[in-house]
């Protein structure tokens, strides 16, 4: 099937003529529909949350926690197990300080991939604990053989993205996290490319932690959520201190809010988080079955068509079934970033470099790479726009 897409009246940037956006696995347009909510807070009911009495204070409090219900309903977490932060990144790193400096000493061992982006891997490296890498296979997936050796080291944590944002596959987090489970430890995945592009349940992946972002889900920036077991919650100490996350605060000790107000000390970005509850609502209207086929309808014409392209070498699999809706890719005559830059001439807006998974590029023996990502807007006329500028590409330098 193929959705019908949206056109410049849900994304006003695709408005500008001869505009080819094929760079959501970045950062995705936002959505008209969030646009308009954050514009009707700002506008009408413009008050600090949790705090004011006052009609509009009590109003934007209100559409604040109904975003944190719309955002917990998308991937069938609840209210109660989602903290929203300024993005993926902070998310993890909530875990990582919160729960990983009161559950993990110098000499535990934490699991990654090989596939992760940096947000899922620097984290760690700042806990000051053992590290140990999952590899990945020829074909783009994890081994899992040499995950269950690894397992019987007795890790505290695997942390492992959902989608790769490099080679697009998209893990079993499911069965990574059964696997963990058995072995007693906890998983935390990254699901910023998995959640605006595939249907995700939380409660069915059984993953103790699941971290995303609202700016690659049609969303604004400066809003990202944490969705959590409630009981690990619970028992982690606050990661930021000040006002909202206490309940009481004396001389020498405050006590802490529960979660998730715990979490979220200060001012929050409350017109983003209703922006993010808009978004995650317009997506839905869609449904997620539908963006997913839609994606690997359009992954599997980008995947064909580049293979028509000389000298070019495509990173993953190519079975547009087990990936995300990205290509990345190689060409052996012209460096990744002079692609970008030849294709942004022609309104081809594209990512080159090294994708923030430098632990993954130097496994596929390649310090850069061009990415193209494809929303819900994507089209197979934009996938063509691109391969014939890839055209002028080997023209100059093939």
């Amino acid at each position: 099937m193929s959705l019908a897409v949206p056109t410049s009246a849900e994304f006003p940037v695709l408005a500008r003529e001869g505009l080819v956006y094929l760079d959501t696995a970045a950062t995705s347009q936002t959505v008209r529909p969030a646009l308009e909510a954050m514009d009707r807070y700002y506008e009408t009911y413009r008050a600090s949350i949790h705090r004011g009495v006052y009609p509009i204070a009590a109003e934007a409090t209100e559409a604040y926690e109904v975003a944190r219900r719309q955002v917990a309903e998308f991937v069938n977490s609840t209210p109660g197990e989602t903290v929203f932060t300024r993005n993926a990144t902070e998310a993890i790193n909530l875990v990582a300080y919160s729960w990983g400096r009161a559950n993990v000493g110098p000499d535990d061992l934490v699991l990654i991939s090989q596939m992760e982006h940096h947000s899922n891997l620097v984290p760690w490296q700042l806990l000051g604990c053992r590290l140990a890498y999952i590899p990945m296979l020829e074909d783009g997936t994890l081994d899992l053989d040499e995950y269950d050796r690894l397992l019987e080291r007795s890790p505290k944590l695997v942390a492992v993205t959902h989608v790769s944002n490099v080679v697009g596959t998209i893990n079993p987090i499911a069965e990574i996290t059964r696997r963990a489970h058995a072995g007693g430890a906890l998983v935390l995945a990254d699901g910023a490319q998995a959640v605006p592009s595939l249907p995700v349940d939380v409660a069915e992946l059984d993953v103790d932690f699941y971290a995303w972002t609202g700016h690659k889900a049609y969303g604004p920036t400066g809003i990202g959520v944490l969705h959590g077991k409630r009981e690990l919650l619970e028992a982690m100490p606050p990661f930021l201190g000040g006002g909202h996350m206490i309940t009481r605060v004396g001389d020498f000790e405050s006590q802490w809010a529960e979660p998730p107000a715990k979490f979220e000390a200060g001012t929050m970005p409350v017109a983003e988080a209703i922006g993010l509850g808009a978004a995650v609502e317009w997506l839905s209207g869609i449904g997620m079955e539908n963006v997913r086929e839609h994606g690997r309808d359009v992954t599997a014409y980008a995947l064909e068509r580049l293979s028509e392209v000389p000298g070019l070498t495509i990173h993953g699999s190519l079975d547009p079934d087990v990936r995300g809706a990205l290509v990345t890719f190689v060409l052996d005559y012209a460096h990744p970033h002079d692609v970008a830059e030849i294709l942004g001439r022609q309104g081809v807006c594209v990512r080159a470099g090294h994708h923030c998974a430098q632990v993954l590029m130097r496994r596929l023996g390649s310090p850069a790479s061009t990415r193209a990502s494809f929303a819900v807007h994507a089209t197979r006329e934009d996938v063509d726009r691109m391969v014939d500028a890839l055209g002028q590409v080997h023209d100059i330098f093939g």
